[in-house]
């Protein structure tokens, strides 16, 4: 695959039916990508497939013959982990007893990033529920000492009681991690511009309020999306590039900004009406600097 100076892929399914590692593998080679999201099984559920199953050898080895940097790859955790719950008990230790074990599943896949929801703190108070994801984190990192797997805490929209909305938030969490190395970010842009930060015209500033507050070292990845709806308005509606809010221009920029030269760029974008996936086309646009509306009819 011809380098070029990012890593962007999409998110790419993993299942039986696609022979699940392999086929999320040459999902993301046919689309173009030189790097890929999963998820280990269904977000929304608890139900793994075993390890051995996955080709996980074949895998690597597809990633190795098409020079797609395993270190690059990421995963994304499960939807119903909740550490800012402190509400319920039993809905936090199942979320550390999950996240525990995805870390161990990534381990043996060989892929060491995993993004991760902070939760919401639903009903609870906001600061407990912030202190409850750094002491959810510390909890699995006490548990697995040599772990490589680094977590990157996803920025989220605002949408009902979510936590992690702004830079603020994130730094409460961070600053409690007792593994500071491990822990870090990854912006979604639908989720940045939702919550009220300037994605569309001053992103600049944003990358430096965010280094200010945390670091730049603490980016760990970025989710490239463009959003259905008007800044600040704390929806988290994912909108194809260059339809959206946000604007193809100003996405594009940040494929092609040197800062993001060694972090994994991540499409998440909706798919089409007629039941394909827009990312083949969306990567071959960002690659070009060029927006076509290739959309139009299949929205």
């Amino acid at each position: 695959m011809k380098k070029t100076n990012f890593y962007l892929g999409s998110h790419v399914s993993m299942s039986a039916k696609e022979d699940y590692l392999v086929g999320s593998a040459l999902t993301a080679i046919k689309n173009g990508a030189n790097t890929l999201m999963f998820y280990t099984g269904a977000p929304q559920n608890s139900i793994r497939a075993a390890t051995s199953k996955l080709n996980i050898e074949k895998f690597q080895q597809i990633l190795i013959e098409n020079e797609l940097d395993i270190n690059k790859v990421i995963c994304h955790g499960p939807y119903i982990i909740n550490l800012a719950n402190t509400i319920k008990p039993e809905t936090f230790e199942l979320g550390v007893r999950l996240l525990k074990e995805e870390l161990i599943r990534l381990e043996e896949i060989g892929v060491h990033t995993v993004v991760l929801h902070p939760g919401a703190a639903v009903g609870g108070d906001r600061t407990l529920a912030l202190n409850s994801v750094a002491k959810g984190i510390n909890q699995v990192y006490q548990a697995l000492p040599n772990s490589k797997v680094k977590i990157a805490l996803e920025t989220m929209s605002g949408k009902g009681t979510e936590v992690c909305i702004s830079f603020e938030e994130l730094k409460i969490v961070l600053d409690q991690v007792e593994k500071k190395e491990m822990v870090g970010v990854c912006f979604d842009t639908c989720h940045l511009h939702d919550a009220g930060y300037d994605i569309k015209n001053n992103f600049n500033q944003v990358v430096v309020e965010f280094d200010k507050l945390i670091g730049l070292d603490k980016l760990f990845a970025i989710h490239l999306n463009d959003s259905k709806n008007p800044i600040n308005a704390h929806k988290d509606r994912h909108e194809n590039i260059g339809y959206g809010y946000i604007g193809f221009d100003a996405l594009c920029e940040i494929v092609h900004n040197p800062i993001f030269s060694e972090i994994p760029i991540i499409l998440e974008t909706p798919w089409l009406n007629d039941n394909s996936t827009p990312y083949a086309a969306e990567i071959t646009m960002l690659k070009a600097k060029k927006f076509a509306d290739v959309f139009k009819d299949k929205r």
